[in-house]
């Protein structure tokens, strides 16, 4: 065997192993404390698609002012947004005030599933679950809070 055939096929291999891996990258969402139901729902489906194609997500909570003396607002509104996404996202890193910034990184539970083409399949709805805090009310007891 020849180098130049030897050197082929060691190039051959990276190549090949290089296809089999996977780049996992880190999308960032970010939230502030007197976020609007609707802004707030629309993030959260921002997330929901990152987590689904495999991505990692870093959540911030940027305060502003005055708002940095009530933390437990961000963790409330951080939380909200785990308890939507439900079993996709685990926390990788829990929430964390740093300086102006309270951040959490969320990753996906399972492997990255492939979205078909093809609609006819009817789709599950998701059980009701009794007893469970919803967005609203916490972003309710948010502006009691502020007010």
């Amino acid at each position: 065997m020849d180098y130049g055939k030897f050197r082929y096929e060691e190039a051959q291999k990276l190549k090949e192993s290089r296809k089999k891996t996977t780049h996992v990258t880190v999308k960032e969402v970010k939230f502030r404390p007197k976020i609007g139901k609707g802004d707030f729902d629309t993030k959260v489906r921002h997330m929901r698609d990152f987590l689904e194609d495999g991505h990692k997500v870093k959540v911030t909570l940027q305060f502003r002012g005055r708002e940095v003396a009530h933390p437990e607002l961000g963790a409330k509104i951080l939380d909200a947004a785990i308890e939507q996404l439900g079993s996709i996202a685990k926390v990788e890193t829990q929430a964390r005030l740093e300086g102006r910034n309270m951040t959490m990184v969320l990753s996906p539970d399972k492997k990255p599933v492939k979205k078909s083409s093809d609609r006819d399949e009817p789709q599950e709805s998701a059980p009701v679950v009794e007893n469970v805090v919803q967005p609203e009310e916490i972003l309710e007891e948010i502006s009691e809070v502020q007010e």
